[in-house]
């Protein structure tokens, strides 16, 4: 009986489909939700973070754009002005 509950445990603690008292699979979890709640959370949660990364780099990108833009419309003395004043 305690191998059985260790057997739940790691399959629940690493996403393996858990078997009910007849032997059907998925039906279950854990904590109650089914196998595939838990991946559509497993996804939403990486969809999220991967999201949040993205947007981001956009706000790099645009950062990045606007000061090539700068340069790409300034005359080319105000340019040559600031570089001999970063020497």
């Amino acid at each position: 009986m305690a191998s059985g509950a260790f057997k739940t445990w790691v399959r629940a603690k690493h996403g393996y489909p858990l078997e009910d008292e007849e032997g059907r699979r998925g039906r279950r979890s854990f904590r109650g939700q089914s196998r595939e709640d838990l991946e559509a959370d497993r996804k939403i949660a990486l969809l999220s973070t991967e999201n949040e990364r993205l947007t981001g780099q956009i706000s790099r990108l645009e950062e990045r754009i606007a000061v090539l833009e700068r340069i790409a419309t300034d005359p080319a003395e105000r340019v040559a002005r600031e570089i001999d004043s970063l020497r």
